[in-house]
């Protein structure tokens, strides 16, 4: 007797003849679901293994009325997107959560649109709640005024905020994976501090962004109390333009001025290295002239010369968490902010006392 179909397909009507069984105890077994015995669902599942079989996806998510798609939809190039350590580790986490719990990752990237035109990314959380294509989704880089999470709320749709103010409230639906920006800024300013530096210069992502607002309010508020000057220049987490804002930052001052600043703080990795190899460019030595810190660890920190000093965030645990968030929130679970722990100096050679 075979537990095969036409063209030796493994059937449900066939694993039940095989067996004795009706196939509705079969598909309960298969799936999960109440109404078998577990030594009847043991037996199930041997022979299904034994023969190859393996439950439809989309099947399955039909009786159950889910995708079993998490969404993720990223204002970014590819190009960003495979440049930056933070989502690539994000990302990693997401992922490492998912497949524990055979959920599936569906990844938009959407070229941003200038203002005044509407942003893509709102047309695909439409186009995703309207087809059921996902369970859930994954939010990014939140700005002042943000109408995803109103939107979100709007559709039903499950969602999390990752990386959100620790003040930051749930939502309809919703919930937060939150950061202390002003905690880590006290670790870079207090770093600076301590060796000597007393005009210090924070070269950041893109200003509309909530955890550059917070990060620079967080700095300034610092600086003050330990009676340091800070100044800003805004960038957009590229290389290029990280040695560009880094020039703006110094042109037409010599070190050793009053304005000079001895220390310079970075949004990412990648700004932190393009503003390395600007002030190489320019003659200032790192870091006898000019300190350099990076507000995100990679290897690209670690293997350059000088190595450069950096906060290590432990970002794939940020993913996880956030991804483990969601599935809770999918679930129709209360859920809270999870906390992330506060980044950790990794002090290098690009960091050391102030000229005198």
């Amino acid at each position: 007797m075979s537990g095969s179909g036409p063209a030796g397909k493994v059937t449900i009507a066939g694993l039940a003849q095989r067996l004795g069984m009706s196939k509705a105890s079969i598909s309960y077994a298969l799936n999960g679901q109440p109404g078998v015995s577990e030594p009847t669902r043991a037996r199930v599942l041997a022979l299904a293994a034994e023969l190859g079989w393996y439950p439809s996806s989309s099947a399955r998510a039909l009786s159950q009325s889910r995708s079993e798609a998490v969404g993720i939809v990223l204002a970014r190039t590819p190009e960003e997107v495979g440049s930056e350590s933070f989502y690539m580790n994000v990302l990693a986490g997401i992922e490492a959560i998912l497949s524990e719990h055979d959920m599936n990752l569906m990844l938009r990237m959407v070229t941003p649109a200038p203002p005044p035109e509407p942003r893509r990314d709102l047309d695909v959380y439409r186009r995703w709640a309207g087809e059921r294509r996902v369970d859930g989704v994954i939010v990014f880089d939140r700005f002042a005024d943000d109408p995803r999470p109103q939107l979100l709320a709007g559709l039903s749709l499950p969602h999390v905020l990752v990386g959100a103010a620790e003040d930051a409230g749930p939502t309809p639906f919703g919930a937060n994976t939150t950061v202390d920006q002003g905690a880590d800024a006290a670790t870079v300013v207090e770093a600076f501090h301590a060796r000597g530096h007393r005009h210090i210069a924070y070269v950041s992502g893109p200003p509309g962004l909530t955890h550059e607002a917070a990060r620079r309010a967080g700095i300034h508020s610092h600086a003050s109390r330990l009676g340091m000057t800070a100044v800003f220049s805004t960038s957009d987490y590229t290389a290029d333009d990280g040695g560009k804002a880094t020039t703006a930052v110094v042109a037409g001052l010599a070190p050793g001025s009053p304005e000079f600043p001895t220390a310079i703080a970075y949004g990412n990795d990648l700004m932190a290295i393009g503003g390395l190899r600007a002030l190489k460019r320019l003659g200032i030595a790192v870091p006898g002239q000019v300190s350099i810190l990076s507000w995100d660890d990679s290897i690209l920190c670690q293997l350059s010369s000088p190595a450069v000093a950096a906060l290590a965030r432990n970002t794939m645990e940020l993913g996880r968490r956030s991804a483990a968030l969601l599935l809770e929130t999918i679930a129709g679970h209360q859920t809270a902010n999870v906390a992330m722990a506060a980044g950790v100096l990794h002090r290098r050679e690009s960091l050391a006392n102030a000229a005198l």
